[in-house]
């Protein structure tokens, strides 16, 4: 039959009846803007939350995006299965005080989960980011559902409505990940963060709550009701957060960090960075090196020149300023520069490290990649490589084209020292060790043998030049301050390293090579 003779016709759109009136358009931009973006401050603020105790590592990234993403997702579709059951104007204010109150519990949750699941195990990460983000974000997530299905009258308009506010939820999601990367971090702590979110979902579901009740009559009674009960339930789960364990004493745009004085050691203070032991002090004793690690960088730079001869020396990461605070006492004069990213860590070292900048130290905040382009070439005769993200070496600090910055930098003659952790099966050390050499000509490799043999994990320390090491010097020193560990050169180094792969800035897998499995 001709379609075009048909007796039959397409009758016209009906409009879909609706719960209620909807919204009006201002406040329905309102909570869906102000509900997405509040699922992302809770995303970046979980970062921070969960860092004291499983660090801050991209296996933790990684968890924090899918199980945020995953609480949108059922939340999305809670919300919509919801919306058709129920009058969505009853469920919206008791959604946003529930957000109000996980998120206002999330802070004593995490910190008592925390002393437990603390450690990088997966198990660990994925149950302590899950408390700090599910929940809250799940039921922020059910809020946009709810909105539409109020505002949706007309199925010729079904498209632009659904198109307009999901465009709104996205520019509240990305306005509040700028605001609080940018601003937030910066300015507030984590708990004034997520308390001052909390506050904000609960005063907004309760205006909400009063504001239907006045405008649908007796039908909204109970619901608001139930929001000024659940706000009281709120406030005595936030009450919580006071006696809750707190593992910083302050928090830096990077870091949670907390200083502690040593019981056996008048001067010594270790500083602590999310929760990790990263530097050690002694406020009496400049010379002091308590650590390993700063021991062997203390040997190789006593021999890197005549005893007592100033150096130009640059430290690519500053935490407790140990290695500077050695160089100035051991070699009057030496010129040291630090680039350090985390500017609070360096007032922190200011206030209670004993560290005083002046001619003899000069602390540079910024990223060590970035501003180490900005060096001089054949600048400086000792070059320290001690920056770290947690307990990970940052992936752009390892790679060739990192060691060829540091290279061009480095005076003929002139000594590069990299601090690197890692654990069996030593895939890391290995492949820093080959990027290194891949560059400088002389190569050295300080590490306890067990640590070599795959027994343990470790601290190694990588020393580099483009001159040949002074390996009989070096070994002499280790002698006096750490006698049992071993100095890898030559054949022996080239057998640990083997065929390990050569760090790129287009391919470094620092993270999958840290793996424990």
């Amino acid at each position: 039959m001709n379609p075009a003779s048909s007796d039959v016709t397409v009758p016209p759109a009906r409009p879909v009846p609706a719960s209620g009136r909807a919204l009006p358009n201002g406040l329905a931009a309102f909570l869906v803007f102000f509900s997405s973006g509040a699922v992302l401050v809770l995303e970046t603020a979980a970062l921070r939350l969960v860092g004291p105790y499983v660090g801050v590592t991209l296996q933790v990234t990684s968890s924090v995006i899918g199980i945020a993403l995953a609480a949108i997702a059922y939340g999305a579709w809670a919300g919509g299965w919801l919306a058709d059951r129920r009058d969505p104007r009853t469920l919206l204010a008791p959604a946003l005080v529930l957000a109000g109150i996980a998120t206002a519990v999330t802070l004593p949750a995490v910190r008592y989960a925390g002393e437990v699941l603390r450690g990088g195990a997966a198990s660990a990460i994925l149950l302590l980011v899950a408390l700090a983000v599910f929940v809250p974000a799940m039921l922020l997530s059910a809020v946009t559902p709810m909105v539409v299905k109020l505002q949706l009258a007309d199925l010729r308009r079904t498209g632009q409505v659904v198109g307009r506010l999901s465009s709104i939820g996205t520019l509240g999601a990305v306005t509040a990940t700028l605001v609080t990367g940018f601003v937030l971090v910066a300015a507030l702590p984590s708990t004034v963060i997520l308390l001052g979110l909390a506050v904000s979902l609960g005063v907004t579901g309760l205006a909400l709550g009063v504001w239907l009740r006045r405008t649908a009559g007796s039908q909204l009674t109970g619901p608001a009701r139930v929001s000024a009960s659940l706000a009281v339930l709120g406030l005595l789960g936030a009450g919580l957060t006071t006696v809750a364990p707190d593992p910083c004493d302050i928090e830096t745009a990077y870091h949670c960090a907390r200083i502690e004085a040593d019981p056996g050691r008048d001067g010594g203070r270790t500083l602590l960075l999310n929760s990790a032991e990263h530097s050690y002090v002694d406020l009496t004793d400049p010379t002091h090196l308590e650590y390993a690690y700063t021991k062997w960088i203390g040997a190789v730079a006593d021999v890197a020149a005549p005893a007592g001869q100033r150096l130009d020396a640059l430290h690519l990461g500053g935490g407790g300023f140990t290695v500077p605070r050695y160089l100035t006492a051991t070699r009057p004069g030496t010129d040291n520069v630090v680039f350090e990213i985390d500017g609070g860590l360096v007032e922190l070292g200011e206030e209670k490290l004993g560290v005083r900048q002046g001619p003899d130290l000069r602390a540079v905040v910024g990223d060590a990649r970035m501003l180490v382009a900005d060096e001089p070439s054949d600048s400086r005769d000792l070059v320290v490589g001690d920056a770290f993200g947690h307990l990970v070496v940052p992936w752009h600090l390892a790679t060739r084209e990192m060691a060829a910055e540091v290279r061009r930098v480095v005076r003929p003659g002139g000594v590069y020292v990299q601090n690197v952790i890692d654990y069996p099966p030593m895939r890391f050390i290995r492949s820093e060790v080959a990027t290194v050499a891949a560059e400088f000509r002389h190569v050295a490799l300080i590490a306890p043998p067990a640590a070599l043999a795959g027994e343990q994990g470790s601290n190694f320390l990588i020393v580099a030049s483009d001159a040949p090491l002074p390996l009989d010097a070096v070994r002499g020193r280790l002698d006096q301050v750490d006698p049992g560990v071993a100095l890898l050169s030559d054949q022996a180094l080239a057998g640990f390293v083997a065929d390990a792969l050569v760090l790129t800035d287009d391919y470094a897998p620092t993270d999958q090579l840290l793996a424990t499995a």
